[in-house]
């Protein structure tokens, strides 16, 4: 078990990294193609401390909950570690969600503050703050000067224009929250380190809403102790494989886990970090050229599937080399099962060992990785150090230690049904363990189909099969109470890796001339799987799945549920 010496707060390291660090860069910011801004450590612990003053002085308590509903940023860091360092509970918000969802966790948070980055952004929260009249503070992170029209074109959508103008009083800019906050820790300025000295390890310092496959998102509160224990595990484990004030490319969302994780990291073993985004990120690979990388299997297998078409393993080497910048030395995947072949690929072409664990945002969260000098591409590594796991007589793994979460926020009920009487907190994952002590992932606890036959079938590892193909971006495997099994197909955008026949087609006919080359697949995977996991018939569809329309999660996992009751008569006709 940690002990509580080896713990701190996320706020505490960056300003303990200051005597050393204070005019070196800490993140470098795009301005344009080639171009880069400098933050140092000072501003950006300047930024936390003036945030952290802004929010004490405007009412924060310790253990309020404040939000953040922004894209990626320093100064969506900044907010969060201010939070955590006023005392706070920093509940992020991903950027993709609806103003219906924004509002639903602001209001289900109990949050009176809310950060938001963005026009777009603020237009959807002006008008979900409007029934919310908990929310007293929004903070925009961006220019005054866009705050009034965001205004005027949310108002066009709301009930009346008096509505919005209440909005608008509660809103004020992030320059302007700063220069308050600055104000007040001059004129108070032992305030700040009593609020960061009044931490305690049990009080909860972030609160994530878990994305679920249905019903409305579940808030996790974590405290500062579950973090921190996840954090020297993953030290212990990788501190030593890190090179030395590595240059890393931040593009996942802050506002997951992986993300946050990313950004303390980068914290605690004094990174420079580039900011990155999706759009940006395979032309700032090439360019940053980073040590570190960490990713969803999205990116890994793409950047895999540029590289694997060529001839010789020079080619590949050099391909994969030009694609990915040719430093990384520390590769970490996560969100999802990343394929063996893509990990394999990466080993036997770059001599990098692909990192990869398991785990959920209710264990801080993971609770395996695989190790450097002890990996198995065929598992999701060993068992942390704080972690006790246990396999259920179904093979349900549970765990328990100081990084597992207490219960869900304001939901008993979920809460009790999480754990078992006795304290395994219930993951809803079928694993195994190896004779070596390695887990394996057999499937999802509540995502086993039963046909018609009374054959139990596992719809991801069928799915599984068609991960890595650069033609398809989703496949759905359709069949409970059925006598076999059919699925639906979403393809990939247009792209240079697309077979002959299809290239300069797009929408239905792209569709229509897809379904030799995925019927291949389909036959293909069939002669992998067992007569009953076999896949008959299936469909191709035109438009894609989106974050959007509620059919992935944030991290790009398919939402089944939400899938099955959207396209059921498509899936229905299959049988036809």
């Amino acid at each position: 078990m940690s002990r509580d010496s080896e713990l701190t707060f996320a706020p505490r390291v960056v300003f303990d990294a200051l005597p050393e660090m204070a005019s070196r860069p800490r993140f470098m910011v795009p301005e344009g193609k080639g171009r880069w801004s400098v933050v140092t450590w000072a501003d950006f612990a300047s930024r936390i401390r003036r945030a952290a003053c802004f929010l004490a002085e405007r009412g924060l308590r310790m253990g309020d909950r404040a939000c953040i509903f922004a894209p990626n940023s320093v100064e969506w860091g900044a907010a969060a570690l201010g939070i955590q360092a006023a005392g706070g509970v920093m509940v992020p918000i991903y950027a993709s969600n609806t103003a219906e969802q924004m509002a639903y966790v602001v209001d289900h948070s109990d949050a009176e503050f809310v950060f938001v980055g963005s026009a777009p952004l603020l237009e959807r929260t002006i008008e979900a703050c409007a029934n919310t009249p908990k929310v007293k503070h929004i903070v925009y992170l961006g220019p005054e000067a866009e705050v009034a029209a965001a205004v005027k074109r949310a108002s066009s959508r709301m009930r009346s224009l008096d509505d919005a103008l209440a909005v608008y009083a509660r809103v004020l800019p992030w320059d302007r929250a700063l220069a308050e906050g600055q104000l007040a820790d001059e004129l108070r300025p032992a305030r700040f380190e009593e609020r960061m000295s009044g931490l305690t390890l049990d009080g909860a310092g972030v609160m994530l809403y878990t994305s679920g496959t249905s019903g409305p998102p579940k808030g996790v509160p974590l405290t500062h102790r579950n973090v921190g224990t996840n954090g020297v595990d993953w030290l212990a484990i990788y501190g030593a494989a890190v090179p030395a004030s590595a240059v890393d490319l931040l593009w996942l969302p802050m506002s997951h886990i992986f993300g946050f994780g990313e950004l303390c990291l980068g914290n605690t073993l004094r990174f420079t970090t580039y900011m990155s985004d999706p759009k940006s990120l395979y032309d700032h690979l090439k360019e940053v050229q980073p040590q570190v990388f960490m990713s969803v299997p999205q990116v890994w297998e793409k950047l895999a599937s540029s590289a694997s078409g060529f001839g010789t393993a020079e080619e590949r080497r050099a391909k994969l080399a030009e694609v990915t910048g040719g430093k990384i030395a520390f590769g970490l995947s996560g969100g999802a099962g990343l394929k063996r072949e893509v990990k394999e690929f990466f080993k036997e072409t770059a001599n990098l060992a692909i990192m990869e664990g398991y785990g959920l945002t209710e264990c801080s969260p993971t609770l395996t990785l695989n190790r450097p000098e002890a990996y198995r591409f065929d598992t999701v590594g060993k068992v942390l150090p704080s972690v006790e796991l246990a396999l259920a007589e179904d093979g349900e793994i549970m765990a328990r230690g100081p990084s597992i979460f207490r219960g869900y926020h304001k939901d008993e009920a979920a809460t009790r049904e999480a754990f078992t009487a006795d304290g395994w907190f219930k993951t809803g994952d079928i694993g195994r363990f190896t004779d070596d002590g390695f887990l394996q992932i057999v499937d999802r606890k509540k995502d086993i189909l039963v046909t018609a036959g009374g054959k139990n079938v596992a719809p991801a590892n069928v799915e599984q099969l068609f991960a890595s193909d650069a033609l398809i971006a989703h496949a759905v495997v359709y069949g409970e109470g059925k006598k076999y099994l059919v699925a639906g197909f979403w393809l990939n955008p247009p792209m240079p890796e697309d077979p002959e026949e299809l290239r300069g087609l797009a929408g239905q006919a792209r569709v229509d001339a897809a379904r030799r080359f995925v019927q291949a697949k389909v036959d293909a995977a069939n002669e992998r799987v067992a007569h009953h996991e076999s896949i008959k018939t299936f469909h191709v569809f035109e438009k894609p799945l989106t974050i959007e329309a509620g059919f992935l999660t944030p991290t790009l996992k398919i939402r089944r549920k939400a899938i099955v009751n959207a396209f059921r008569d498509d899936f229905e006709r299959l049988y036809s």
